[in-house]
């Protein structure tokens, strides 16, 4: 079983996030997590670090929401011992599926998930990379909800706190490693 991560290794992961000014607008500072991903001692100090806060529990869903959920999401249940299912946009999915569309700042947007994804009483863990306004995540708990899944908990690799996503799930296990205040 994994340790939990020590605060300075924490930091050291958050130097490996690169940051770049004015994308994909101008006064956005985007938090580009490919670099991190990138370097091995890194992403694997990751996972361990995400997974050590769940080992102790029965997960038997690791839940990634499509696209970035998909990198940490197959790692995590490898991990933790569960199964894979990947939350998509719309027409990806083969078989009939459950959707879900909710609203974005400029628009809305649609999710989808295999009707058979998840039996009733199952215990899913949802991950995806970042948690902002929690809108993403609002609607992919919906989905759960709705075909029946226990939500063990809410996992990102990193939360912008400053925009308070997290207020969203108070009644959830909200759990993300690297914090960032602006």
């Amino acid at each position: 079983m994994p340790e939990t991560i020590k605060p300075d290794h924490v930091e050291a992961l958050k130097k490996l996030v690169r940051t770049v000014p004015d994308f994909p607008k101008p006064g956005i500072l985007f938090y580009d997590i490919t670099t991190l991903l990138k370097d091995k001692s890194g992403f694997a100090q990751l996972i361990d670090a995400l997974a050590a806060h769940y080992i102790e529990r029965k997960i038997d869903i690791v839940l990634g929401i499509e696209a970035r959920g998909f990198i940490f999401g197959p790692a995590l249940a490898y991990r933790l011992n569960a199964g894979f299912v990947p939350v998509r946009k719309p027409g990806k999915l083969p078989a009939a599926v459950e959707r879900v569309t909710y609203d974005l700042e400029y628009g809305s947007d649609t999710l989808e998930i295999h009707k058979d994804a998840i039996a009733r009483g199952q215990s899913v863990l949802l991950v995806d990379d970042l948690l902002a306004t929690g809108g993403t995540m609002e609607a992919t708990v919906n989905l759960v909800k709705h075909l029946g899944g226990v939500i063990a908990g809410l996992c990102f690799a990193v939360e912008l706190d400053f925009l308070k996503g997290r207020a969203r799930f108070p009644d959830y296990d909200v759990f993300s490693l690297l914090h960032y205040d602006e």
